[in-house]
């Protein structure tokens, strides 16, 4: 069960009552993965966490998301604003000063982001000895 869009009323949603685009949709289908493959790809999840609680500088986001390089970060950041999920500003000092933060429909993406980050925490052990289980047999 899923909860709705206000999940502090306590109620729940059904996947069979849930309004998924269906593969006859051809064209919708095709968007809702592009969109999909945007937001859950390797690197755009680190980002939406540490840009969660506001403004954050270029070289903070790189310091922050263990592993990426600055060419990723970069093409990354910009493929986030080109689906206007992030902004950036520029400040024009020497050195320029980059800040890059949610939009509003980015924010909207927090709650569903992290409770997949929360569940993929809670449910790493568990998905490990499965891997485990599976590779022994």
């Amino acid at each position: 069960m899923f909860p709705t869009s206000n999940p502090q009323e306590g109620t729940f949603m059904t996947l069979s009552n849930m309004d998924f685009p269906t593969p006859s949709k051809d064209a919708d289908c095709r968007v809702v993965r592009e969109i999909l493959d945007r937001i859950a790809d390797k690197w755009s999840l680190y980002i939406f966490v540490a840009l969660r609680d506001g403004p954050v500088r270029f070289n903070e986001l790189r310091r922050q998301i263990d592993g990426i390089s600055q060419r990723m970060l970069t093409i990354t950041l910009r493929q986030l604003e080109r689906d206007g999920l992030i902004s950036r500003t520029l400040f024009p000092t020497i050195p320029p000063r980059v800040d890059y933060e949610l939009t509003a429909v980015g924010r909207t993406l927090l709650a569903p982001v992290m409770a997949l980050v929360t569940w993929a925490d809670s449910n790493r052990d568990v998905i490990e000895k499965a891997r485990q289980r599976y590779d022994a047999s």
